[in-house]
Parts: C-alpha cells; structure tokens; sequence
C-alpha cells in the first residue's frame, strides 16, 4: 500500500525547482508593486531592488536549467540573497513571520543543491 507513496528524489529535486522558480517569478512580476512598498519602507534604493530582482529572476531561470553547474550557481545565488533578505528583516526588527519567505527558499534552495550531487 505505501510502496505507491514513495517519491524518487528525482520527482522531489524536479518539484523544489517548481515551486521556487515559480513562486520567485509571483513575487517579483505579478506582486511586484508590493516589492517596491517594501523596499521604500525598508529605506533601499530602487537600484538595489532592480538588482535583486534581476538576480532572483536570473537565478531561478539557472536552476530551472539540466546544467549541474548554472543549477548550483542559481541556488546558491538565491541562498545569497536570502542571507541579505534575513539581514535586513533583522535590521528592521520584522517578526519572524516576516523571515519566512526567505528561510524556506534557502531550504529549498539546499535541497536542490543536495539532489543535484
């Protein structure tokens, strides 16, 4: 009966890729009137947000590549940035609720990196 619910690494490396490039793509495109409030409040130049959006968006393109290396690179890149993220929700004393985001892609971002050993 379990035997159907075992899921190969394959199908979990292939869905972490999933679910991080396409919720990166919903922050930074469709939400992105929300990302420009927050860097406004977070006092951060519009350069920078350009920056990381381009990077996030790059990255998530690189990870979603067959390329073992642009995969670790775009993972790595995002964890990077996530380490910014968590620095400056802490700069400004967010709740935790606010660290979330950043603290579940870079487990994702680990995982992807894991599976592509």
């Amino acid at each position: 009966m379990f035997d159907s619910l075992i899921i190969s690494s394959t199908t979990v490396f292939f869905i972490c890729k999933v679910i991080l490039s396409v919720s990166l793509f919903y922050v930074w495109v469709v939400r992105y009137e929300n990302i420009k409030k927050e860097f406004i409040e977070y006092k951060l130049p519009s350069w920078l947000r350009d920056l990381v959006g381009i990077l996030k968006l790059s990255f998530s393109i690189m990870i979603l590549s067959t390329d073992r290396n642009l995969i670790w690179i775009g993972s790595m890149g995002i964890i990077f940035l996530m380490i910014g993220a968590l620095a400056t929700h802490l700069r400004v004393k967010n709740p935790i609720q606010k660290m979330i985001p950043a603290i579940s892609l870079s487990i994702i971002c680990a995982m992807i990196i894991y599976y592509n050993l």
